[in-house]
Parts: structure tokens; sequence; C-alpha cells
């Protein structure tokens, strides 16, 4: 319960009510405090613009390995509070509770946590108002679109086009949107048209908390396989 609703000049609520409220809050807090005691890793995800179905099947999908818990942003930050001093380093998760945050508990590592869960999103086209996950290019070359209007959709968002051999092609590539950019109603329609689908569903991992060390997505999104090759590389530029 927010603390601007109760007691409030509009909403007064009375005090038996207040009283509930706070009991169950303190019941929220006290179960988040014995999950921190119970876990190796504890990261934090984003569950905006996740559908509640999407989110069950995923949680039927990870099995009992991963505790997922939604929460209210002040009952997470007070069952951070209470375990600061004897969990090292665990207030750091408080810089990563954004949207509308929910904690994973486990006993995996960061990085395999994060590989499970980019293992179970899925791609969807990208809509007006959504944020852009990471730069949108549309290469230069051709295209199968016929000649017509469209040349001047294109022009709208900054891509050069022409006609070559009967069909439209791009004459360079265009950045159409930007990393953390709101995607505009025009650009999310030139994506349509070009099949473009950069939004993915599922659990988005803001960062993860081990043994007092924080990992942020970036670092966590890395693909094994890519690190497994760039620890080879940097192993035999050593000897």
């Amino acid at each position: 319960m927010k603390a601007k609703t109760i007691g409030s000049k509009n909403a007064r609520r009375p005090a038996d009510y207040v009283a509930k409220a706070a009991v169950q809050k303190k019941k929220a807090v006290d179960a988040l405090v014995r999950l921190f005691s119970s876990y190796g890793v504890v990261a934090v995800v984003n569950l905006e613009s996740l559908p509640s179905a999407q989110l069950q099947r995923l949680r039927v999908s990870l099995g009992d390995d991963l505790n997922i818990v939604m929460s209210k942003k002040s009952v997470i930050k007070l069952a951070i509070a209470a375990v600061k001093g004897k969990i090292k380093g665990v207030d750091q998760l408080e810089n990563s509770l954004s949207g509308m945050p929910a904690l994973i508990f486990t006993n995996h590592s960061p990085f395999k946590l994060a590989n499970l869960l980019n293992k179970r999103k899925s791609k969807e086209p990208a809509k007006p108002g959504q944020t852009a996950p990471y730069d949108i290019v549309i290469p230069a070359g051709p295209t199968s679109f016929a000649p017509g209007p469209i040349i001047s959709e294109l022009a709208s968002v900054g891509i050069k086009a022409g006609v070559e051999g009967g069909k439209i092609t791009v004459k360079m590539p265009a950045t159409i949107a930007r990393e953390g950019e709101k995607i505009k109603p025009k650009v999310a329609e030139v994506m349509a048209k070009f099949n473009i689908q950069p939004m993915e569903i599922g659990l988005n991992l803001v960062s993860a908390y081990e043994n007092g060390v924080m990992y942020d997505k970036k670092v966590l999104s890395v693909d094994p396989a890519t690190y497994v090759s760039e620890l080879i590389s940097a192993a035999m530029e050593a000897r």
C-alpha cells in the first residue's frame, strides 16, 4: 500500500485496514529476507511489457530451480535494508529496481541464469512507444518493394532509396532508431515492412548478485562461445 494513499485527504482508511496492510507488508518483507538467506544468487528482472500468460508459461518451463518473486519496490527495498548488514554488497541491487521489478532467487551461477532466460525469449515486432533495445539499422541494398509511395515513407524516417531494376533499393545504411530511444510510429511501420523484430518477449535480466559482486546485463549477455573464443585468443597472444 502506497503511503500517499493511506491516511490521505481523499482516501482515508479505517485504522484496522491500515493495521492489516502493515501486517501484510511485514510478512512480505520477512518472506524476502528468508529467501535472501537461502539462495546464493539474487537477480533483478524487469517485467514491463511481459503479458501475465507468458510469465506463467516461463515459470513452468524454468522449473523449481528458480524462485521468481514479484513484489512492490518498497517491500524489496525494506528486505534489502534488513539483510544489508548480513550479506555483503547486497544493497547494490537497489540500483537495478527499475520498471516493474521482480527478484529471482537461485543457486545457478549468474551466467547460467542469463543463458536459461535468454533461451526462453521469443522475438516480436516493435510497437510505437517501446524502447529500442539496440541501434536499428536498415542496410543498404535491394529490397522486394515495388516503386510507389513507400519511397516517401522510407524518406520520412531518414532512409535514402531509389528504384533499380524495377525494385526499391536502399542507397546507404540508415539508423532509424538508437538504443534507448522511444520508437516512433513511422519507424515501427518501416521496421514491420522490413520484417525487423527487435523486441524480445521474456524475463529481461537487469543484473545479478553473487558473493558481493554485481553483474549487469551487458556482462551477462555475452555469448558463452564468444567468451571462450576470446579467452583462447588472449591466451595465445600472451605466449
